[in-house]
């Protein structure tokens, strides 16, 4: 089967200006890059769609919702404190990326991929009644829901390798016994948001299904590959029905707001190995999301290089 990937600019709409880090540019970089190595025509491409508010509520608080959807019509302030501004449209914006990554959802579990991957989305911060760092709505998180909701899908495995820790999918999940976490992240004494110690393992009847890796700064590829060991065997014995992997780029070397230092081979190897675990437990089933990532280098590197793993290892199941 190919590897369905969303190629639709409308993904690039959730940007927060020239100036901010989580910028225009982003989509870009991957997309030339992927059309440059000669990804695209292996792939099978889909374009955007917008959640309803329905489907937004699913993780999310009806009234934060339509708090974010009266800051889009005003177009400014932030939505936080400080990290993600409102604009005009970014109710709209927001729930594409959301809207989006739940159709990739839906193409796997349909059975037209076993594998996909959408470049903006993993927007992993924000809580369910609230936003933070760059994050608006939390696709992660409404993903989880709608696999169990829509799909019938109880037990997931999410795991994430951007440089932050993703602490809005880990505390709104954390006594979920069937949501299998796993979290790569440089250590929080050094980097927002300063949580996910290797002692959150979960909590109440979700404790030991959860686990949390901190690195230190400048943390590179030989570092990556010893602990990754541990986060293989830790989700083939949680044997999950269904894998999500945040994949953001800000864990490589050179991004201005991170201090870590992997190349795209941490990317490549944990989209390998998980691949194979999709296999081996999930029917192949396997979505991967961007995430962040702020070097615009950095971004075409890490995620063309998760698609063309994927491609590399389509399924077997």
């Amino acid at each position: 089967m190919p590897v369905c990937v969303c190629t639709d600019p409308a993904l690039g709409r959730y940007s927060f200006g020239a100036e901010h880090p989580f910028g225009p540019k982003r989509f870009d970089a991957f997309y030339s890059a992927f059309r440059e190595q000669g990804l695209e025509p292996d792939c099978k491409t889909f374009t955007t769609v917008q959640a309803s508010q329905a489907q937004l509520e699913y993780f999310h608080t009806h009234d934060y919702v339509e708090r974010v959807k009266l800051a889009s019509l005003a177009g400014s302030g932030y939505l936080d404190r400080g990290d993600t501004p409102a604009f005009p449209g970014v109710y709209e914006a927001a729930a594409t990326v959301a809207g989006t990554t739940l159709k990739a959802v839906d193409l796997i579990m349909r059975g037209e991929c076993t594998r996909a991957f959408t470049p903006i989305a993993g927007l992993h911060h924000a809580r369910r009644d609230s936003a933070a760092g760059f994050c608006v709505f939390n696709d992660c998180g409404i993903v989880i829901e709608a696999l169990r909701r829509d799909h019938g899908v109880k037990r997931i495995a999410y795991v994430d390798i951007d440089a932050h820790h993703g602490d809005g999918v880990f505390y709104s999940f954390e006594t979920d016994p069937d949501l299998i976490f796993v979290d790569l992240h440089e250590d929080g004494n050094y980097l927002y948001p300063g949580t996910g110690e290797a002692n959150e393992t979960g909590r109440d009847m979700a404790v030991g299904t959860k686990l949390n890796v901190p690195l230190p700064m400048g943390a590179g590829d030989a570092v990556f590959d010893k602990v990754w060991s541990q986060a293989e065997d830790f989700i083939r014995d949680a044997r999950p029905e269904f894998i999500l992997l945040q994949c953001g780029a800000d864990s490589l070397h050179g991004d201005p707001i991170t201090h870590m230092a992997y190349s795209s081979h941490a990317h490549a190897r944990a989209a390998a190995s998980l691949s194979e675990i999709a296999d081996q437990c999930c029917q192949g089933r396997l979505l991967a999301m961007g995430g962040g990532g702020y070097n615009l280098e950095n971004i075409a590197a890490a995620w063309t290089a998760v698609v063309a793993t994927l491609m590399e290892n389509k399924s077997q199941a």
